[in-house]
């Protein structure tokens, strides 16, 4: 039996994660997931306008959509703060309370967009159609800021994952 002692194999180098710096200050506006902060907080105040025209009729799916509008523009705002200050002194927890943000404001925005829509549907032969015009605008604000927070979790979190993955097995590839 020959020994593979002659023929070494070479170790596969560690791949280390490094978290990217989180940006600070005027560096907010030039990083593509922070960027989207500004249509985030101009379709939600949109939405928010919008809703508050057709003087919440009916209550209850509007009241939502206000809610959510109003929750979800106040919460970005002062997120946008916090970064633009520099407050978060680049700790992993804001990633990933940045993370779990941006999840809950898709998913309220989604909701809202989903009662919106079913409001906007039965205000169409109420007679109103005002009121059914600025339900139309408003659905369509409120499913742009329903996207928009899905973007930056992708863009800050699964692509420098996705991309040390692949590093590793292009590593791996290029050693065997």
């Amino acid at each position: 039996m020959a020994s593979n002692s002659a023929n070494p194999q070479p170790a596969a180098p560690a791949t280390v994660v490094t978290m990217p710096e989180l940006p600070a200050g005027a560096a907010v506006c030039t990083t593509l997931p922070d960027l989207l902060y500004l249509p985030e907080l101009v379709f939600g105040g949109l939405v928010w306008i919008l809703v508050a025209c057709t003087l919440v009729v009916p209550q209850n799916p509007q009241g939502w959509v206000m809610s959510v509008s109003v929750f979800c523009f106040v919460t970005t705002f002062l997120w946008s703060l916090v970064f633009l200050c520099g407050c978060h002194s680049n700790k992993s927890g804001w990633a990933a309370a940045d993370f779990a943000y941006h999840l809950t404001a898709a998913v309220f925005y989604l909701s809202a967009s989903v009662s919106l829509a079913k409001v906007t549907l039965d205000l169409e032969n109420a007679g109103n159609f005002q009121y059914y015009q600025l339900d139309i605008s408003a659905v369509v604000c409120v499913c742009l800021p329903a996207c928009l927070p899905v973007k930056p979790t992708c863009l800050s979190v699964c692509l420098p994952a996705c991309l040390s993955v692949c590093l590793s097995h292009t590593r791996t590839l290029m050693h065997a």
